[in-house]
């Protein structure tokens, strides 16, 4: 029996694909993208995939690095709208569906990230 979800999903390499897999498509994104300073996604991609190892029962290499997450904080200065929540969604759900969860794997993770997303709107201008 596994401890964590982290542990029962994969591990690392399950977060590392899920991570590699959304920033392919927000690499093409006409609206998240430039909310991404770096022109390579690489150091959010590490970001990213440190903190949800993290949540999930990881590694506390987020914590140690960066500090406390400060979701909200962290994403003030991009305007973050329903529609670049939708497309946030619409790249992690093709990055959830590439990997192979058990159902209800899916279903835990896919419910965090949908509730994570809806919280950080912090517009509703165009």
């Amino acid at each position: 029996m596994r401890d964590t979800f982290y542990e029962a999903v994969g591990g690392h390499d399950t977060f590392v694909a899920l991570v590699d897999r959304f920033y392919e498509g927000v690499a093409g994104d006409p609206v998240l993208k430039p909310m991404y300073p770096e022109e390579d996604l690489a150091p959010a991609a590490a970001r990213l995939t440190a903190f949800l190892e993290q949540y999930w029962g990881g590694p506390t290499t987020y914590s140690q690095e960066r500090g406390h997450p400060r979701l909200r904080m962290r994403h003030a200065p991009y305007k973050v709208n329903p529609d670049a929540r939708d497309r946030w969604l619409a790249h992690m759900r093709d990055a959830v569906d590439s990997l192979d969860l058990a159902p209800l794997h899916r279903a835990e993770l896919w419910d965090y990230l949908e509730r994570a997303a809806h919280s950080m709107i912090n517009t509703f201008e165009d």
